[in-house]
């Protein structure tokens, strides 16, 4: 049975990788935000350069954050995954949307906004949902 200072140590260290791989992810959705929304509406592009954002942060979490996987078939863990990221996509696209249309802030400002509203609630439910080891200390019946 780990510690609880190990739990926090693991735990720590998953969120700070996380975070490097969210930076990582958020270079490709910025940069394919800004460069779709020369070609169609700002909302559309987001939604696109958030998906391709999420594929790249699922392949790198998968390789360099998490220890464990709950799930034994990554297509579905793939598909949870991405379903899970649609919660982050609803908050994006709610910020983008509050941001620009009625607060006229600039598309890049709202984006960055969007990102620290994504950040939390992705790893929180990837972490739990998803990337956490099945638990085999219960304790006795009694």
């Amino acid at each position: 049975m780990k510690s609880i200072g190990n739990l926090r140590r693991s735990l720590v260290l998953e969120l700070f990788r996380y975070g490097m791989v969210s930076v990582v992810a958020l270079i490709v959705d910025f940069g394919c935000l800004l460069l779709l929304a020369q070609l169609m509406h700002y909302l559309l592009a987001a939604t696109l350069s958030f998906i391709l954002g999420g594929v790249v942060a699922y392949f790198l979490s998968v390789r360099f954050v998490f220890q464990h996987r709950k799930l034994d078939r990554v297509s579905t863990e793939l598909s949870l995954f991405i379903a899970l990221g649609l919660v982050g996509l609803l908050i994006n696209a709610a910020i983008i949307s509050l941001s620009v249309g009625h607060w006229s802030l600039s598309l890049p400002f709202a984006k960055m906004l969007a990102a620290g509203g994504t950040f939390t609630s992705n790893f929180i439910l990837r972490k739990w949902l998803l990337f956490t080891a099945a638990r085999t200390d219960a304790l006795p019946s009694t």
